[in-house]
């Protein structure tokens, strides 16, 4: 809608009295505060069409009112009650001793918006300045415009979020590179930020980096533990750089409509001595000396668990039972879209990829039977199949009238199986974990995007 304002076209945007803040807080960091919005008491999802007939009637004054009436530019920027800026550039807290202070720095940073709901650890100077030196950027480097809230992201900004989520200075450059990955257009941080969707970010380090500063490849890589501590803050600080640096704060942009444990942290470390393939960043254009962060940012997670097969083709129908599932965006998106366009589901702007988590013990299955990493993404790919009735069930049926005339036979035979996705390429696959059969599938919401990491460089390089 405020690209169509700034067009010189008037738009009035409906929306649900649960999202008017939100609305308005879009508009606002859209470059349009003065973007008339039309009321409904619910939203429109999931409701039949006499209902959505019934709000829009009652509302329709205001649609017309908007478009007829002269509209006055605001004099001052709205306030959102949700978002409270800091009051100066430097906080302190008194208390009865140092651990009091403790407690009230966490206290008002809950308040206000701040906190992921666990404790942070004080970002005091002298850490920020410790996680500033181990970047080798200058603290007023300027990493990227972080979406959804256009965030000016410095290195110090950066530092400081690491700082709190409990990072060391020896991991800034796998911070650094993480968050460059989620600059990349092509991964819709814009989208994961403010849908109403549990999309979270997934972090997978490649390359000895992740040894040299402590990283968890096996065991409970995910989570939780001491063991995994090196994980579990590196993956925290992303969701903190979101919110802080991005402005992706619950009730206000980010209207996830239930969340997901994923959102508190999700970074892994490949564990190369299991994985009996090339190394990941080296199957990804990298070189075998170097170390690389990867970000893909799925929809949920779904165990996949066999102890029994070795055979490569019952392992793979194993995994397709979880892999055929209807209810995930990325299912059948391709029928809503274009044949010629690379936006995935959300929408995104890069072809989705359905990330595996790879356990050793399936991995050892495959390669025992001379199979590659594409001979497994193509059996996935063919066992990728449901009928096209199961596929188009939460689809909007205009939308694959659009985008596929030619295949408007399918009404009339709708109990053919067609694939999921477009390629093999849907899937990524990252060898990590310990001993037993249990894979772990996450459907897909982004590309996977990587960066190689550059410690006590300025340098922050894609692939090629």
């Amino acid at each position: 809608m405020s690209e169509l304002e700034r067009r010189g076209v008037p738009a009035v945007a409906w929306t649900a009295s649960r999202f008017l803040e939100d609305a308005r807080w879009s508009a606002n960091v859209f470059g349009c505060p003065e973007l008339p919005l039309a009321e409904a008491p619910e939203p429109f999802t999931n409701q039949n069409p006499g209902a959505i007939q019934r709000m829009v009637d009652a509302g329709m004054q205001q649609v017309v009112g908007a478009l007829t009436l002269h509209r006055e530019l605001l004099a001052a920027p709205p306030v959102f009650q949700h978002i409270t800026p800091a009051p100066d550039p430097e906080l302190a807290y008194s208390g009865n001793d140092l651990l009091d202070c403790f407690d009230r720095m966490n206290a008002a940073f809950v308040e206000a918006g701040w906190s992921d709901g666990l404790p942070l650890v004080p970002p005091t100077r002298e850490r920020v300045d410790a996680m500033v030196a181990a970047s080798g950027r200058a603290g007023d480097d300027v990493v990227g415009v972080f979406e959804p809230g256009f965030g000016i992201g410095t290195v110090e900004k950066i530092a400081a979020n690491a700082v709190m989520a409990g990072c060391k200075p020896d991991a800034m450059p796998v911070v650094l590179a993480m968050a460059e990955c989620i600059l990349d257009p092509r991964i819709g941080l814009r989208t994961f930020a403010m849908s109403t969707g549990p999309q979270a970010p997934l972090v997978m380090v490649s390359g000895p980096i992740a040894g040299r500063i402590g990283m968890n490849s096996g065991v409970c890589a995910l989570g939780p533990g001491s063991i995994s501590s090196v994980n579990v803050v590196i993956g925290r600080t992303l969701r903190l750089i979101m919110m802080n640096v991005g402005h992706s704060y619950p009730g206000v942009s980010d209207m996830d409509t239930i969340g997901s444990s994923m959102k508190f942290s999700a970074c892994v470390a490949e564990n190369e001595a299991a994985n009996p393939w090339a190394p990941y960043r080296v199957d990804h254009g990298f070189a075998p000396e170097s170390s690389i962060v990867t970000v893909n940012v799925p929809y949920g997670v779904c165990e996949l668990f066999d102890f029994q097969n070795h055979d490569p083709e019952r392992l793979v129908e194993t995994f397709c039972t979880a892999i055929n599932n209807a209810a995930q965006v990325s299912s059948g998106y391709w029928l809503i879209s274009t044949p010629g366009d690379k936006a995935g589901p959300g929408p995104f702007h890069g072809d989705s990829h359905n990330m595996i988590l790879l356990c050793p013990d399936h991995a050892k299955a495959f390669d025992d039977a001379g199979w590659s990493l594409a001979d497994l993404k193509a059996a996935l790919f063919r066992g990728s199949r449901m009928t096209f009735q199961k596929l188009m069930l939460n689809k909007p049926d205009q939308g694959f009238t659009v985008a596929h005339p030619h295949l408007q036979w399918l009404r009339e035979n709708a109990e053919t199986e067609i694939s999921l996705f477009r390629s093999p390429e849907a899937f990524d696959i990252f060898v990590v974990g310990a001993d037993a059969g249990r894979s772990l599938y996450h459907y897909g919401g982004s590309l996977s995007i990587s960066r190689e990491v550059r410690e006590g460089s300025r340098e922050v390089r894609a692939p090629g």
